[in-house]
């Protein structure tokens, strides 16, 4: 299991990570990344990025049946 200071340590050596490649280095439960960066973000320690519609193939996301599903939410120190 995976600690907030590892959490954090991971993101400062990588720069910007998904929630689940860091799942996947730590080899922490999805749900449990989750959680430890919505107390990084309470705590101002990460921010939550989301990457601009620009990267849209259709360019009509909006209008998407599937939403905001094509848009990635990187993570990253703040």
């Amino acid at each position: 299991m995976a600690t907030l200071i590892q959490v954090r340590d991971l993101l400062a050596l990588q720069g910007r990570l998904e929630a689940s490649r860091m799942s996947e280095l730590l080899a922490t439960p999805r749900p449990m990344i989750d959680a430890m960066l919505a107390r990084l973000e309470a705590m101002g320690r990460v921010k939550r990025v989301t990457e601009d519609l620009s990267g849209c193939l259709s360019g009509s996301c909006k209008r998407c049946p599937e939403g905001n599903a094509c848009q990635k939410t990187f993570w990253t120190l703040q």
